[in-house]
């Protein structure tokens, strides 16, 4: 199989309007030069159904408590208008997109996740990911784009991170590159963007306070994906993906 590229789309980026759009030329001109797995979110769109439904978001330590009625907001989400809106742009586009869920064909394993600080309800950890079951689609030419519900060994569903779930994915299939697609165009220094650094690196701006604030998990990401070995991770915006531009990070050495 050629060099795999997985791309990790906030849910910020999926709301209907020019955003989409431009999201999804990129990601149809990114599946032209690349075998693509795309893994979305889409936090904003369910705490926004959760408040229409009487539903109050809850979290602990960033990781959204999911209750049975919440699990169905998300179900909905995720795996359904989400999942559909983008996949049917990108098909629009030439791209032979295939809209799934970790429950599909139980592509993504997961066990209840148990949480120092407190219950997360129907919130799940990645076990196993089935990885041969997407090479035989990327083998066919289709490009998966997956939602991050999984599917429990009780048979139920679990609400998965998508980030986690992104960075299973990216480790199973062995990704070439693994692009964490955020609202900046990288990592900054004295106002530019930095091309390429290295994990030592990255964690060492972390100590100094170069790196800071809501950049600070996104390299952390990055970092974890390096670890897990995947070789290069990108991190930029909808532009950046579109110009090939952003922060590059690598394995030292």
């Amino acid at each position: 199989m050629e060099p795999l590229m997985l791309i990790k789309v906030g849910g910020a980026e999926l709301a209907e309007g020019d955003c989409l759009e431009r999201l999804a030329d990129a990601l149809a001109a990114t599946a032209q030069r690349s075998a693509l797995v795309i893994v979305h979110g889409g936090g904003p769109e369910i705490a926004a159904l959760q408040q229409r439904l009487g539903l109050v978001p809850a979290f602990v330590e960033g990781l959204r408590v999911t209750d049975e009625d919440s699990l169905r907001v998300a179900e909905m989400v995720l795996s359904g208008s989400v999942n559909k809106r983008l996949a049917a742009r990108l098909v629009c586009r030439g791209v032979k997109a295939l809209g799934l869920s970790g429950v599909d064909a139980g592509l993504l394993q997961a066990q209840r996740l148990a949480h120092p600080a407190g219950d997360l309800g129907c919130v799940g950890e990645i076990t196993s990911v089935r990885s041969e079951c997407l090479r035989e689609l990327i083998g066919l030419g289709y490009t998966p784009v997956i939602s991050p519900i999984s599917l429990g060994s009780d048979g139920r569903s679990y609400n998965v991170n998508a980030d986690h779930a992104a960075l299973a994915i990216a480790q199973a299939l062995g990704a070439a590159e693994m692009v964490f697609l955020t609202d900046v165009p990288g990592v900054m220094r004295d106002g530019q963007v930095l091309a390429g650094i290295t994990d030592q690196e990255a964690q060492a701006m972390i100590a100094e306070g170069v790196i800071t604030g809501g950049m600070i998990p996104k390299v952390t990401s990055a970092l974890t994906a390096i670890a897990r070995g995947v070789g290069v991770a990108l991190i930029t915006n909808l532009a950046g993906l579109a110009a090939g531009s952003g922060t590059r990070l690598v394995a030292h050495g």
